[in-house]
């Protein structure tokens, strides 16, 4: 299977804009535009690993914008967008990818399947796009009057992720380096790459003024249900000293014992995220047998749930979190489990609740013997 690497351009200052923020970090539905988008990329099964370009002023902005999301580290960008690209592109060098997918950062609502259909186009072509047929009049103006009536016939509105084999368009980026050409499919056309035409989306939409950004919000404000659900998870202890629980080191005389972390905490709630979308169990998606996850640290395994219910348009509304056990005490970390939780998720810690009890010396966990906990996620998501 082809290793697919995603490049998002997000190095713009976004001068069409009004205001301080660039576009990309403007808020859309409470979080930045930026966060939108690379949440559906990371969600994505296709890519294996996503990459920023992004501003050198801006990098506060962006730990915001990516918090929790697992990416790789972010790049500075150029003086133009196709130096930002080219920047990008030398960064990944070192990964090897077979394919990648350049993409504008204010394009928050990119879908798989436009992702998928660039991915497979590019089985049998060096290059391919999203795009969709110009369908309205066009008219070429001169001094305020019409000049002359444009045959739209073959005309197409380019979208990204603009995909590309890694070596093709890395080399065409090097060769054209210094012209000023007005998209990536430019860049490879001018180097004697042919680029594919598939099915774009109209709700693709690239956010460039505040025009722009009302009607995303108004796109957000569309019809939204309720879904609540629950997790539950149980950890033994075991010889050792300190133990992982709501994503932080907790000290202790013993450890947890599991295939990961074993942090009952965020494995709980993160059976519950995927229960509100229907999405399976933590051990579905890693599996304890996989030795991938030897020792992973369950973090990865929470903002990967969050990262689905984001690609859906959902939005996590509150999480409940139950530990359970005589020892140690979650008081005194109480504070920097909620922080921690958190910025995982990329919330409010206004919207993070954590609370301990014991069985009264009841069961497992009156003996000492482990640590339970149950989780309660509720969140958001667009009707249908």
């Amino acid at each position: 299977m082809a290793k697919v690497v995603a490049l998002v351009v997000a190095a713009g200052r976004g001068h069409r804009m009004a205001g301080a923020i660039p576009k990309q970090y403007r808020d859309l539905a409470g979080r930045p535009v930026l966060r939108h988008t690379l949440a559906a990329l990371a969600a994505d099964p296709v890519i294996s690993a996503v990459r920023v370009v992004i501003h050198p002023d801006d990098r506060e902005l962006y730990d915001r914008a990516a918090a929790g999301l697992g990416l790789l580290e972010p790049t500075h960008g150029g003086a133009t967008r196709q130096d930002s690209v080219r920047l990008g592109l030398e960064s990944l060098a070192d990964l090897s990818p077979d394919l990648v997918l350049i993409h504008d950062g204010a394009r928050p609502f990119v879908d798989p399947g436009t992702v998928g259909r660039v991915v497979a186009a590019l089985a049998t072509q060096p290059g391919a796009i999203p795009a969709l047929p110009v369908v309205d009049t066009l008219k070429r103006g001169q001094d305020g009057l019409i000049g002359a009536t444009v045959d739209r016939s073959g005309l197409w509105r380019a979208q990204t992720p603009q995909g590309f084999r890694f070596a093709d368009i890395l080399a065409a980026h090097r060769a054209q380096a210094g012209r000023e050409l007005t998209d990536d499919a430019a860049v490879a056309e001018a180097c004697g790459l042919s680029v594919a035409l598939v099915e774009g989306s109209e709700d693709n939409v690239k956010i460039t003024t505040n025009a722009d950004l009302e009607r995303a919000e108004a796109r957000f404000q569309g019809i939204f249900e309720t879904r609540m659900a629950t997790g539950f998870d149980v950890h033994r202890f075991a010889p050792g000293t300190g133990l992982w629980l709501g994503g932080v080191l907790v000290p202790h005389d013993q450890t947890l014992e599991g295939h990961s972390d074993a942090d009952v905490a965020l494995h709980a709630l993160t059976d519950s995220l995927l229960g509100t979308i229907g999405a399976g169990d933590i051990g579905h998606h890693f599996p304890p047998g996989d030795p991938r996850w030897k020792g992973a640290s369950s973090d990865r395994f929470l903002a990967h749930a969050a990262s689905l219910v984001e690609a859906k348009g959902g939005r996590i509304v509150h999480v409940d979190v139950t530990v359970i056990c005589e020892r140690p005490k979650v008081g005194p970390h109480r504070a920097a489990i909620r922080a921690r939780i958190a910025e995982i998720l990329g919330i409010s810690q206004s919207r993070v609740s954590v609370k301990a009890t014991t069985t009264e010396g009841l069961g497992f966990t009156g003996r000492r013997e482990g640590i339970a906990c149950q989780a309660a996620a509720t969140v958001a998501l667009p009707v249908g």
